[in-house]
């Protein structure tokens, strides 16, 4: 016998979960304009002052604007909601831009360690003075513009832009750093090393990005998120005898979802459904889980020492497509 049922785990709780904070595209459109000001700055003052770690800052910049550009479009097409051929919607186009945006720091950095090799051959004058001033002016922009996205929203989409300003701001301070050393010593060869410095930075802060967006276009366990334990904290329930072909997976970057087969005793529908319920209770207060697939497995035993699992009843707790089961 078949029986399909569906249900919705709090719905209306978790109706806003998948968009953004309508401040995010003005924070986001208001850096742009900012940003773009600013490499400006950056490519002239550098020419003047012949200082690399500058020109650097200002590729550097123009990454976080291309970061901030694929942020913003990301935005607008994850809030397009779901159709009959993208039946999760474009929640997953944040995830691309921030891949994007990681690997084009990459490409970044690569170039920045390839002129800082060649000027500490061939050290040149550098302007000091101005290289101070224009740096503190960037400090004061990137440190605003990274505190404006740190309040708008907390997904690898918004995130990763949020790292390029923080980036922007440690190597800016350094640039500071640097034109006083320069000033205090005369030693040119500080801007190139300086520009080391800004590159194994933007390294370092594009590969966690890289790492997390290939682990949810793979459909990896989300981060901090242990299988074991959501596991055993299904098998806690009252009610359940079993749990296997166990997946979790994240369908944006703050959208878990999870399917699985769990094995209960059989029992009248309103039982079950019980424990269904409390499934998805546990499932969404412990681990944020609120996109289900459960495939509930009735026990029936004929004779005292043998049982057969029937055809199991399928349980669907949200309102959106789920991947198909084959089996």
């Amino acid at each position: 016998m078949h029986g399909h049922s569906h249900g919705h785990s709090n719905d209306r709780a978790h109706g806003h979960a998948h968009g953004h904070p309508p401040a995010t595209g003005r924070v986001l459109r208001i850096s742009l304009g900012v940003t773009a000001l600013y490499i400006a700055l950056l490519v002239v003052a550098g020419i003047r002052a012949h200082s690399l770690a500058l020109l650097s800052e200002a590729g550097h910049n123009l990454s976080d604007f291309l970061a901030l550009l694929l942020s913003l479009v990301a935005v607008y097409l994850e809030s397009r909601p779901p159709s009959a051929t993208k039946t999760y919607g474009y929640r997953r186009a944040g995830v691309l831009a921030a891949l994007v945006n990681s690997i084009s720091l990459v490409v970044v950095s690569c170039f920045i360690f390839y002129e800082a090799f060649r000027r500490l051959r061939h050290p040149e004058p550098v302007a000091a003075g101005l290289m101070i001033w224009v740096a503190a002016a960037g400090v004061a922009m990137n440190g605003a513009i990274a505190l404006l996205l740190w309040r708008s929203g907390r997904d690898v989409n918004v995130r990763s832009a949020l790292l390029h300003e923080v980036g922007d701001t440690v190597s800016t301070a350094a640039v500071i750093v640097g034109g006083w050393a320069i000033l205090g010593t005369g030693q040119y060869w500080i801007d190139p090393a300086l520009s080391f410095g800004i590159g194994a930075l933007i390294l370092w802060s594009s590969f966690g990005i890289v790492r997390e967006t290939l682990n949810i276009l793979l459909e990896g366990t989300p981060r901090g998120m242990s299988l074991d334990e959501v596991e055993a904290a299904v098998r806690a329930i009252t009610g359940v005898a079993d749990v296997h072909d166990l997946h979790v997976w994240s369908i944006g970057s703050e959208n878990h979802a999870l399917s699985a087969h769990v094995k209960i005793a059989d029992m009248a529908t309103s039982e079950s459904d019980a424990i269904l319920r409390a499934i998805n209770e546990t499932l969404g207060q412990g681990f944020g889980i609120h996109h289900t697939t459960i495939q509930l497995e009735h026990v029936v035993c004929e004779t005292a020492h043998a049982c057969v699992i029937p055809v199991a009843e399928e349980y669907e707790s949200h309102r959106h497509s789920q991947p198909e089961h084959r089996h």
